[in-house]
This record gives structure tokens, C-alpha cells and sequence, in this order.
């Protein structure tokens, strides 16, 4: 067996680890009675026990993979999001140790496991490293950021299992429709895997050429039906299915396509579970948190984010500033990477001056820290997907 196939096979592995550790980590708080946290400890043992192999085995990916390329993974969309689910878990299992609280566990490894998933929709040939990468500041930039994204995650997870334990989902209210907003964003990112995974499976492609933003002939291949066309796309094929719209030069239209798909299907898996159990999606986890400590979810959430956002700006800005001017001979260039990074920074930064200088703890801290990770998933998917920049490459 290669290295290469030992490696998926590692991944694969931590996969199905994560998603015992979910069920386990589920029945460990399904199973506390009232004011009583008995199986917490029982099953959480377990739980904690099966979620270590996984990263184990996780790490063996990355590792292995690394031997079989000869460069760290973290050069496409892949490798950087299997890392960041990674990342997400390691950064769990840490908390998990310091705080023992298994609640955390539910809600962040299906979110891991939707990571991955998402992660094995892209292509994983290992090729060499372009001209752009080549440079002793990939592992130092991206592994930095990646370790910084996984750990600002935890703050989201916390965050949420404080707002379904303390938001009245029997009272319509803002809060009960933006919490209901975030487990419909979930079924997106389910979509998108499940939309990919049927194309897939059929073998369906579908060839263009058009002209790039630099005026230039180039040329495409769907993987989906194309909905967004590149700009002046041709079909080279006169039987594929013509784009219902044209997008600009500076879109990717087949990576939107990918985007309006995940909407179209996880739109529809989401009407359906409302449709079966005739509740919010929300409503149905509530009682999974009934006896999580809220000030507890608060402090792990905080300090997420003390750990997590020096280690961004770390790695998201001054490496990747000096990284910039080493590559394209300026530190700043408003490139759609590098606004949404600042942005994630600005993000964070205000989250700590909102908590520590006006006292916002709670659940306005829940909701902050829920928003962070909506926005690095933004960028992670749609700046990624649809916005071409000079990390398209990724």
C-alpha cells in the first residue's frame, strides 16, 4: 500500500472515529437525568477515548501525506480544509481535558465531520507546488492560520450550546430565527456534499472555454450542471446544458454553480426534516443541552478566542504580510483573501473590546462568537469558490 493510500485511508478512519465520538458524546449528556451529570462521566470517558484515536489517525494523515508530497498539505482546498477539521478537533480535545464537558463534543465534531466532508468534495491529486508556493512560508502562514481557525471555532460551538440551552424557542424572537438561520447555514454545507457526492457518482462533466479576467482564453470543466456560465463561455460540447446566467470575468461561475447547488439541495434537506418532525431544527437539539453549565459554555467560548486571535494575527496578517512583500513586493494589495482576512481580524477585535471594555458577556458573547465562525466559513467557502484573487490557487 502507498503512502498516498495509507494516508486517505488514515482520514477515513478519523472519520468514522469522529462520528462515534459524536454518538457517544451524545448519549453521554442524552443520558443525564435531571440535575444529574452520572453518564457524563461514564460515557464521556468513552467518547473522549475514541475521539483521541480519531485525531490520532488524523495526524497520521497529514504526516503521511506530507512524506508522500513532499511538501506540507496545505497547498489546496483539500488539504488546507481536512487540516482545519483537524485543527478543529485538536482544539476541542484540549478544551475537553481542561473543562470535561461532553456537550461541547456533540456540537463540535458533526461540525468536524461537516469539514471533512466538505474537504473530500475537492480534488485530492497531490501535484508539485506551484512557482507561488515554493517557499519556507507555506507551513509558517497557513499552518498558523489554520491552527488559529480551528481554535476561534471552539468559541462558536460553545457559543452555540449557550444559545440553545438559553433562547425561548417557544417565543418567536430575533434570536429564535437567527439560531434557526445558522442550522439551515449547516444543511448548506450538508448540500454541497451530498450535491457533489450525486455528481460525482454519475460521472457528470461539462467543458467550456471562455476569457479570463486578464482577456485571455482559457478553459473550464463542470463538475455540476452549469446554472452560472463563465464569462463568454462556449460549450464544447453542443448536448451540455446551456448556463441559465452569465457572471462577470472576476466570478468563477463553475465554482458558483457549486455554491447555488449546495442552496438548492441543502434547502431542500432542511424542508424535510422540518417537514417529518414538524419542528425547528433548533428546538429538536434544545433538549440536548438542558443541563450544560452556561457559565462555563461563556468562559470556554472567551477563551477561545484569547488563545485563537493572537495566533491569527500571527499568522493571517504579519506572516502573511511579510510572505506578500517577499512574493509580490508589496506587504498590502486588497486582494479578496486579505480584505476577508482583516476583516475576520477587525471581527475579533471588536469581539474583545465589546467583552472586555462594555461588559458584553452572556449571550450577546454567544452570538459574537457564533459570527466570527459564520465569517470564516464565508471565507473559507464563497471568497474561496467564487471571487478570483491571487489565492485562487488554492
Amino acid at each position: 500500500m502507498t503512502l498516498v493510500e495509507w494516508s486517505s485511508n488514515l482520514l477515513l478512519t478519523a472519520f468514522f472515529a469522529y462520528l462515534a465520538g459524536t454518538l457517544l458524546f451524545g448519549g453521554a449528556v442524552r443520558g443525564n437525568k435531571e440535575g444529574s451529570f452520572a453518564s457524563e462521566s461514564r460515557w464521556g470517558r468513552i467518547a473522549i477515548t475514541v475521539t483521541v484515536i480519531g485525531f490520532l489517525a488524523n495526524l497520521g494523515y497529514f504526516f503521511t501525506r506530507w512524506a508522500a508530497s513532499g511538501h506540507i498539505p496545505l497547498s489546496n482546498m483539500f488539504e488546507f480544509t481536512a487540516a482545519f477539521g483537524m485543527m478543529l478537533v485538536g482544539g476541542f480535545i484540549l478544551i475537553y481535558f481542561i473543562y470535561r464537558t461532553p456537550a461541547l463534543g456533540m456540537v463540535v465534531l458533526p461540525v468536524a465531520l461537516l469539514v471533512i466532508a466538505y474537504a473530500s468534495m475537492f480534488p485530492r491529486d497531490i501535484s508539485p507546488l506551484i512557482p507561488a508556493l515554493q517557499s519556507y512560508w507555506l507551513p509558517i502562514h497557513v499552518s498558523t492560520v489554520v491552527i488559529a481557525e480551528g481554535i476561534l471555532a471552539i468559541s462558536a460551538g460553545a457559543g452555540l450550546i449557550y444559545l440553545l440551552k438559553n433562547v425561548d424557542m417557544k417565543k418567536k424572537s430575533k434570536q429564535r430565527l437567527w439560531l434557526e438561520i445558522l442550522m439551515y447555514a449547516l444543511f448548506l454545507v450538508l448540500g454541497f456534499v451530498v450535491a457533489n457526492s450525486y455528481f460525482m457518482l454519475t460521472d457528470y462533466e461539462a467543458a467550456f472555454d471562455y476569457v479570463d479576467k486578464e482577456g485571455e482564453a482559457a478553459s473550464v470543466v463542470y463538475d455540476m450542471p452549469p446554472l452560472f456560465g463563465m464569462n463568454e463561455g462556449v460549450a464544447l460540447d453542443e448536448s451540455t446544458m446551456e448556463p441559465i446566467f452569465e457572471v462577470p470575468a472576476f466570478i468563477n461561475g463553475s465554482k458558483l454553480t457549486a455554491v447555488a447547488w449546495s442552496v438548492i439541495v441543502g434547502t431542500i434537506l432542511y424542508g424535510l426534516v422540518r417537514l417529518v418532525f414538524r419542528r425547528r431544527v433548533a428546538e429538536m437539539l434544545q433538549p440536548l443541552v438542558r443541563n450544560t453549565n452556561s457559565q462555563l459554555m461563556d468562559e470556554v467560548g472567551y477563551r477561545s478566542v484569547i488563545i485563537g486571535f493572537p495566533v491569527f494575527s500571527l499568522g493571517a496578517l504579519i506572516f502573511a504580510m511579510i510572505w506578500a512583500q517577499e512574493a509580490w513586493g508589496r506587504f498590502w494589495g486588497w486582494d479578496p483573501k486579505e480584505v476577508w482576512a482583516l476583516i475576520t481580524w477587525l471581527f475579533y477585535a471588536a469581539y474583545l473590546h465589546l467583552r472586555l471594555g462594555k461588559g458584553w458577556q452572556g449571550e450577546k458573547s454567544a452570538w459574537l462568537a457564533v459570527g466570527g465562525f459564520a465569517i470564516i466559513m464565508f471565507n473559507l467557502v464563497a471568497v474561496n469558490l467564487i471571487i478570483a484573487g491571487l489565492h485562487s490557487y488554492a
